[in-house]
């Protein structure tokens, strides 16, 4: 008979990853099912010991509850399910607690209070988190159950950036004058004003369905073949959309800070002959700050379309916020104000990529003003490597781009930053 585990080895063969836990008993038995943003991390939170906290160390809820240290001390074997996103290891514990019913998952069966995701049938299905009775009584399909509603709250709102849907009843249908708020955030397709597109919303909502049903892959797929098919066509804003989505569905693992190790291939290039149109038409928007001690800081845009600088839609902007070195924080600022210069009414359109001069650090505070103004959009850092001999590429580039337009970009884009610091800072001299 082969030795069983000592419990503090148990957790160590599991990667650093997102993922599902399955933790086992005696005879294979499913007791447990959870999900973590890292497995291993998380499985080892199991079995510490219990401390006094007059010795300075935390004790965390899980060695205080009675039922989980009892769940803890029947496991045998931990095995796990790895997924590209937090998000997507949050739809897989649903699937599997619906499915396998774990004894101390037994409040998660038992217990009405938790939501499920419903997607009514309508002409333009909604999304809507609803619980158990509720679920039933609205019709469509329906996901979950989902533990936490904090979490799958965050999940549709990711997901709804990336597969936008309507908020609103068949009676509002195109029963408004003026677009709504969240259209012009991009999160309503427009039924609001009755611009919506029946099959392209289907299409979404198709999606939208795909992914709760862990068929990412699928998703990847079929938006790619859309792209190409909308591109043989010169069909290029469809073809520009089903590209975005690509993007924004991997930068859920960016987010999540994970390596997609299925290595799943789907065909992204485009057919010869399109990717110069692609070139073309795409706007690259680059960013920079320059400051000394924080002092005259300031931030530029500068835009490309294609290879080839758009200097009329350049722009500048003088740091509010910030009175020292803080070169992440200002950039912050400058693309928070940025976007805030965006709608559909009119404004300022939007990218198809982000180029910063920087790198991890700077990306981050990129993606982050991006979510909170809502919109999900590429965003790739050029860093001078260690020796500074060789540029860092932070994040991927659409296809077509190439890391020579990419170097022009940002090299603009740190002079004009430069030259209005500059002037800045000649006009602070005069003045004092």
């Amino acid at each position: 008979m082969p030795k069983t585990p000592h419990k503090n080895e148990l957790w160590r063969k599991l990667p650093e990853t997102p993922g599902v836990y399955l933790m086992r008993g005696a005879r294979g038995r499913l007791l447990y099912v959870g999900k973590a943003v890292n497995l291993r991390r998380r499985a080892q939170s199991y079995f510490r010991h219990s401390t006094n906290n007059t010795n300075g160390n935390r004790i965390t809820r899980m060695e205080t509850d009675p039922r989980i240290r009892k769940m803890a001390s029947l496991v045998t074997k931990i095995d796990f399910k790895r997924t590209a996103s937090a998000l997507e290891a949050l739809i897989l514990e649903a699937a599997l607690i619906k499915k396998h019913q774990p004894p101390y998952n037994v409040r998660e069966k038992d217990d009405t209070s938790f939501l499920y995701v419903v997607v009514t049938k309508e002409r333009f299905p909604r999304v809507m988190l609803a619980r158990r009775r509720e679920a039933g009584e609205l019709g469509g399909a329906a996901f979950g159950p989902f533990v936490q509603g904090a979490s799958i709250r965050e999940a549709l709102r990711i997901l709804r950036k990336i597969f936008p849907w309507s908020a609103h009843r068949p009676a509002e249908i195109g029963a408004f004058k003026r677009a709504c708020v969240e259209y012009e955030l991009g999160l309503c397709p427009g039924t609001c004003i009755g611009a919506a597109d029946e099959k392209e919303y289907g299409a979404n909502i198709r999606r939208l369905k795909q992914f709760f049903q862990g068929k990412r892959k699928t998703i990847l797929y079929e938006l790619a073949r859309a792209m190409n098919t909308a591109a043989a066509r010169e069909e290029f804003e469809k073809a520009a959309v089903s590209r975005r989505q690509i993007f924004a569905l991997r930068h859920i693992q960016d987010v999540a800070l994970v390596k997609d190790n299925d290595h799943f291939q789907f065909p992204t290039r485009l057919p010869d002959g399109q990717v110069s149109h692609f070139q073309e038409r795409m706007r690259i928007e680059g960013y920079d700050v320059s400051n000394i001690s924080g002092t005259s800081a300031t931030g530029s845009m500068v835009v490309f379309r294609g290879d080839r600088p758009a200097k009329e839609e350049y722009r500048l902007f003088k740091i509010h916020t910030l009175n020292a070195p803080n070169d992440v924080g200002m950039l912050r600022e400058v693309l928070a104000r940025r976007f805030k210069r965006t709608s559909p009414a009119g404004g300022w359109p939007l990218p198809d990529l982000i180029l910063i001069d920087g790198g991890k650090g700077q990306v981050n505070a990129a993606r982050t003003a991006l979510e909170d103004a809502g919109f999900v959009i590429p965003v790739v850092g050029l860093a001078k490597g260690p020796t500074r001999k060789k540029t860092d590429v932070v994040g991927e580039a659409p296809e077509g781009v190439s890391l020579q337009t990419l170097v022009r970009v940002r090299d603009e884009a740190h002079r004009f930053a430069r030259s209005y610091h500059i002037r800045l800072r000649g006009r602070a001299f005069r003045m004092g």
